[in-house]
C-alpha cells in the first residue's frame, strides 16, 4: 500500500508540471494550474501598467525620487516572486510563511529608511509619500481584509501627494503626472486583490508545501530538504506511586486513607477539633505576644540583585543652523532660546527637525517655514506667503507678527497659535491632533483663547452625511 500511496503522489506530481506548461501562464511554469496562475499574469500587468509608468516618471525627475522608485520596483520584484511560489504551492506553517515574507518586508524596511536618510532632500514630500504607503506590499500577510488594509495605507500617503501637487501644479507637470501614476498603483492593487485574494493570499490546493528556500517552479529545482518532524512527546507521567523501593507501600496506604476521607462527603468534617477564642492568635492578645508576629501572606518575592548593566550611550546628533541652497536647516537644537533667522528671501523656507525646548525666530518674508518632530518649541516669525506646518510635534507655541495665509498642524499634541490682527483671515488646517488653541488679539491688546474642534459629529440627513464640530462641557 506505501509503494502505491508513492507511485499516486508522484502522478499527481507529473500532471502538475504538465498542466503548468499548457495552461495560461505555463510558458514560465509559475503554476500547478493554469487557473492558478492567473493572478501572477494580473500582477504582471500592475507592473508593466502603473508601477512601469511611476518608474519611468520617477526617472524624469531623478535625484532623490529615482532611486526611491528603483527600490519600489525590487520590492514588487520581490512580491512578485513570493505570489509565484504561492500559486504553485500549498500554504506553510507560519514560522515557514514568516520566511518566505521577509524579502517583501526587508524591500519595505529599505524603502522606509532611505526617506529617514533623506529628510533634507528637495523632495522630501515626495519620499515621504512612498515610505508612508510602502507598508501596503504586506496585505499578502493580512487575513481576511487585506483590500481595507491597502487602502489605510493608501491613504496615509495622501497628505504628502496633495502637498506635491500643491507644490507643482502650477510649476511643473510632471510632478502632477507622478502623483496621479503612483495612486494609480495602489488603486489597482486593491482592484487585484477584490478579484483574486479576497480573505487574503490564495495558495495552492495541490503541489507541495512551500518549504523557507521555496523559489519560483520556474527556478531549478533544490535547496534544503524540509525540517524533520519534530520528536515524540516525553512518556507520561508514573502515578501508580511504585518507587521500586521501601517507599512504594506507604504511598499505596497513603492514597488508599485520601480517598476513604474523601468518600465520607459531608462527614469529612466530624473529626475536626473545635477552636475556642482563647486559642486563637488574632484574639488573644497573650498567645500573639508569645507567637510573635502575625503574618498575613506569604512573603513577598526580593530578586537577588544583580550587578548594574552600562546603558548605552545614546548618540547624540551634532546641532545644525545654516542655508542649504534655499532651505534654512534647524536640526537638533537643544534648549537654545535665541534661535535667530534674520536674512531671509521670499524663495526660502525654513525646515526644523528635532529641536528640543528652543525657540526660534524668523524675520522677514519667505516661502514657508516647516516644524517636524519638535518638542516645547518656541516659533516667532513676520511674514509667510505659503504655508507654516506643524507636524508630529508636542507642546508647540506659535506667534504670528506679520501676516500668513495657512497654518497647518497635524500629528500633534499641544499647539497655541498666537495670531495678529493682520493674519485673522488665516486658514488653519488640523489633522489628527489634540490640544489646539487659537489665540485672538482684542482691542486692548490682550489675547482671547479659543479651542480648535477635536470632536466631530456625522449624522446622515436623507441625502449625504453631514459632520460638525462637537463641543465638549467641562
Amino acid at each position: 500500500m506505501a509503494e502505491l500511496a508513492g507511485l499516486v503522489q508522484r502522478l499527481e506530481v507529473a500532471v502538475g508540471r504538465l498542466e503548468s506548461m499548457s495552461g495560461p501562464g505555463g510558458s514560465s511554469g509559475e503554476s500547478a494550474g493554469g487557473a492558478v496562475s492567473v493572478y501572477v499574469e494580473a500582477f504582471d500587468e500592475i507592473i508593466r501598467g502603473p508601477v512601469a509608468q511611476y518608474a519611468a516618471l520617477s526617472q524624469k525627475i531623478g535625484g532623490d525620487v529615482q532611486k526611491h522608485a528603483d527600490m519600489m520596483k525590487k520590492a514588487f520584484s520581490s512580491q512578485r516572486q513570493l505570489l509565484a511560489t504561492a500559486s504553485s504551492s500549498q500554504k506553510p506553517s507560519d514560522t515557514v510563511l514568516m520566511t518566505l515574507l521577509q524579502p517583501v518586508s526587508k524591500a519595505i524596511q529599505q524603502v522606509q529608511a532611505f526617506r529617514e536618510q533623506n529628510r533634507t532632500s528637495t523632495h522630501f514630500n515626495h519620499l515621504s509619500a512612498v515610505s508612508e504607503s510602502a507598508p501596503a506590499l504586506g496585505w499578502v500577510a493580512m487575513a481576511p481584509k487585506p483590500c481595507p488594509y491597502v487602502k489605510e495605507m493608501q491613504d496615509a500617503a495622501m497628505f504628502y501627494t496633495n502637498r506635491v501637487l500643491k507644490d507643482f501644479k502650477e510649476k511643473d507637470k510632471t510632478h502632477v503626472d507622478w502623483v496621479k501614476a503612483y495612486v494609480s498603483i495602489w488603486t489597482e492593487l486593491q482592484n487585484y486583490i477584490k478579484k483574486h485574494h479576497t480573505t487574503g493570499l490564495s495558495w495552492s490546493k495541490t503541489g507541495a508545501v512551500a518549504a523557507a528556500t521555496a523559489t519560483p517552479p520556474s527556478a531549478p529545482a533544490g535547496g534544503c530538504p524540509p525540517p524533520p518532524p519534530p520528536g515524540p512527546p516525553p512518556p507520561p507521567m508514573d502515578l501508580s506511586g511504585s518507587t521500586g523501593g521501601k517507599g512504594g507501600d506507604s504511598g499505596s496506604e497513603n492514597r488508599n486513607a485520601l480517598f476513604a476521607s474523601l468518600n465520607k462527603g459531608a462527614d469529612i468534617t466530624m473529626g475536626l477539633k473545635h477552636v475556642s477564642d482563647d486559642q486563637k492568635t488574632h484574639k488573644n492578645p497573650t498567645l500573639r505576644a508569645e507567637t510573635g508576629p502575625v503574618r498575613t501572606g506569604p512573603k513577598p518575592f526580593t530578586p537577588s540583585p544583580r550587578p548594574a548593566v552600562s546603558a548605552t550611550p545614546t548618540r547624540t546628533l551634532p546641532p545644525v543652523l545654516e542655508l542649504d541652497g534655499k532651505k534654512w536647516k534647524v536640526e537638533n537644537q537643544e534648549g537654545v532660546q535665541d534661535l535667530v533667522i534674520s536674512d531671509t528671501e521670499l524663495k526660502q523656507v525654513v525646515y526644523a527637525f528635532k529641536c528640543n525646548k528652543s525657540t526660534l525666530q524668523v524675520k522677514g518674508k519667505l516661502n514657508s517655514i516647516i516644524l517636524d518632530n519638535c518638542k516645547k518649541v518656541g516659533l516667532v516669525f513676520e511674514n509667510v506667503v505659503g504655508i507654516v506646518e506643524i507636524i508630529n510635534c508636542r507642546d508647540i507655541k506659535i506667534q504670528v507678527i506679520g501676516k500668513v495665509p495657512t497654518i497647518s498642524i497635524n500629528k500633534t499634541d499641544g499647539c497655541h497659535v498666537y495670531l495678529s490682527k493682520d493674519s485673522l483671515s488665516c486658514e488653519i488646517i488640523s489633522a489628527k491632533s489634540s490640544e489646539m488653541n487659537i489665540l485672538v488679539p482684542n482691542d486692548d491688546g490682550e489675547y482671547s483663547e479659543l479651542p480648535v474642534p477635536e470632536q466631530f459629529k456625522t449624522i446622515w440627513d436623507g441625502q449625504k452625511f453631514v459632520t460638525t464640530a462637537t463641543e465638549i462641557a467641562g
